[in-house]
């Protein structure tokens, strides 16, 4: 289904009229909900043709979480378990990364296991 702009753009301005009319409490057979689910479908299908945003790299979410955390390649060996080369090898691409370190970076660092398993 494709969407264009201008069905887009009318799309976003009643989601904008109804985004107060709708709440939780709103039966999914009311009209208005029926409405307010099409109309967001439609947004969703269109953004995700025109605006779609992949995963960061894995690599990229290791070295921003080292930074927040303040670790070095050193630290984060020990926290993965593994030695501050094989964190080198794994940062620079030369190594896949194992089933047990991905867990590792899932539990002790908090990396998203979609971004993970991408």
């Amino acid at each position: 289904m494709t969407i264009s702009f201008e069905e887009y753009t009318e799309a976003n301005i009643r989601l904008n009229e109804m985004i107060d009319l709708v709440n939780d409490e709103t039966s999914e057979s009311d009209p208005l909900m029926v409405e307010f689910m099409k109309v967001s479908e439609i947004i969703e299908t269109y953004e995700k043709e025109h605006f779609h945003i992949d995963y960061p790299d894995l690599k990229e979410v290791i070295r921003l979480r080292m930074f927040e955390l303040r670790l070095k390649q050193k630290d984060l060996s020990v926290l993965l378990g593994v030695s501050s080369t094989r964190v080198s090898e794994y940062l620079s691409g030369k190594r896949p990364i194992t089933l047990e370190v991905a867990k590792n970076l899932h539990k002790k660092l908090n990396i998203d296991a979609e971004i993970i398993l991408q």
